[in-house]
């Protein structure tokens, strides 16, 4: 890699052994911090969520410029902001977004949940997954995907085929085509934005945090498929199909996950952790339902020397005692509302932790009190290395000073003495 200069490269090197460290439960140089920043760096920089989800220029000066302002030990990518172009063209139903079902000023997405798969459906999608989710899943989710429910399946495509090509006769099929080829060149312009981005970020002396993301099987099946309600009626009155249905989402998961991480040839893959948390289901449901098939997950990235990172969404605290199952350095866990005191007594000797720093006190707070919580973290879960300052959740708008404030605890408090 070609640094823009010494200092750069002597930057990277330093943040990436300061990372090393950490992922490694080891003592770094000082606790490194990364920054809970959603969409934050669009308002900082004077414009909107809407504005940078379809102006590529607007986007990357933003977050160019956040970076430049805040220096973390990794840097903020906006990866993440939707592409309202590719969106616009899918018509895509899981998603509001400004301009698309929200206000034009609205500062973040919504998520639309549905029964997007009918409690019926368990033995289409065991029979073969990628026909239910092509011929039922898409056209129910991208509008743009309507027609597809008209094809046949690809597996009766044996011998003399040219009839089963029929359907793409129709023009709702053709147009449908026609719709997938202009969403690959606007995905194409938008990744080569983003990668161009990511470079430049790492020339100047970021090194890159995250790579691939993936889901929990169950939240997939629960989040995307079946809704909440789907799903818990499915843990009482289905539960052998569900069982069935978490395994072959666990292979595609497995599979998903690890061409994921090769293609972005990253050493971690992000887990958001959606409906393990406590309160949501029995301790006996998580150990049968959501644990087990989780866990296949991240061992099969822990074989291939890949990091998983398990975002606990809400609260973890019933469940420290039963999911401390890897290798020392091997995952590493985020955590929201989690008492940290007790996520470093159980996870701390193998886990590196990182949170949780209230989204609340981050959006209202002021900087000293932030910078005094901050401190208590560190002092709370820095002892022997393994802990990253960081929020329990993004922010999209606040107070750019209580972010400082962040970042000057760990400069003061979180130098490891050697």
């Amino acid at each position: 890699m070609e640094f823009v200069s010494q200092e750069a490269k002597q930057a990277f090197k330093a943040r990436a052994r300061r990372l090393i460290d950490v992922y490694q439960v080891k003592e770094p140089d000082r606790v490194p911090v990364s920054l809970p920043v959603g969409n934050m760096p669009a308002y900082l920089d004077g414009t909107d969520l809407h504005t940078v989800m379809y102006d590529h220029d607007r986007l990357i000066k933003a977050w160019e410029r956040f970076n430049r302002e805040f220096e973390m030990d990794t840097f903020s990518s906006p990866a993440l902001v939707l592409p309202g172009r590719v969106y616009d063209l899918l018509d895509c139903k899981l998603y509001q977004w400004p301009g698309h079902g929200l206000p034009d000023n609205a500062t973040g997405i919504q998520f639309v949940e549905g029964e997007y798969m009918k409690p019926d459906e368990y033995d289409l999608l065991l029979k073969n997954p990628s026909d239910f989710w092509q011929r039922v899943y898409m056209p129910r989710v991208f509008g743009a995907f309507e027609s597809f429910r008209y094809l046949q399946p690809y597996t009766s495509i044996i011998e003399l085929p040219a009839v089963n090509f029929i359907p793409y006769s129709r023009p709702d099929v053709q147009a449908t085509m026609q719709r997938l080829i202009d969403i690959g060149q606007a995905l194409a312009v938008w990744s080569e934005v983003i990668g161009d981005f990511s470079r430049r970020a790492m020339a100047s002396g970021f090194p890159m945090l995250r790579g691939a993301m993936a889901k929990a099987p169950f939240d997939t099946l629960g989040d995307t498929l079946r809704g909440t309600q789907g799903i818990i009626m499915d843990m009482y009155r289905q539960p052998d199909k569900l069982l069935e249905a978490l395994e072959v989402i666990t292979k595609l998961t497995i599979d998903a996950a690890l061409a994921s991480a090769n293609a972005s040839r990253g050493l971690m893959v992000f887990f958001p952790l959606h409906k393990g948390a406590d309160g949501w289901m029995s301790r006996k449901q998580f150990e049968t339902f959501y644990w087990p098939s989780l866990k296949r997950v991240v061992n099969a990235l822990v074989n291939e020397g890949i990091i998983a990172t398990l975002f606990a969404e809400g609260s973890y605290e019933t469940r420290l005692d039963s999911v401390n199952e890897f290798p020392r350095g091997a995952v590493a866990w985020m955590f929201d509302k989690t008492d940290m005191a007790k996520a470093k007594k159980a996870l701390g000797d193998k886990c590196c932790i990182s949170g949780n720093v209230p989204t609340s006190m981050l959006v209202t707070g002021q900087p000293a009190e932030v910078k005094a919580y901050c401190r208590q973290l560190i002092e709370t879960c820095g002892k022997g290395g393994g802990y990253i300052l960081s929020g329990g959740a993004n922010i999209d708008n606040g107070n750019p000073e209580n972010l400082r404030a962040m970042m000057a605890a760990a400069r003061e408090y979180g130098v490891y003495r050697k």
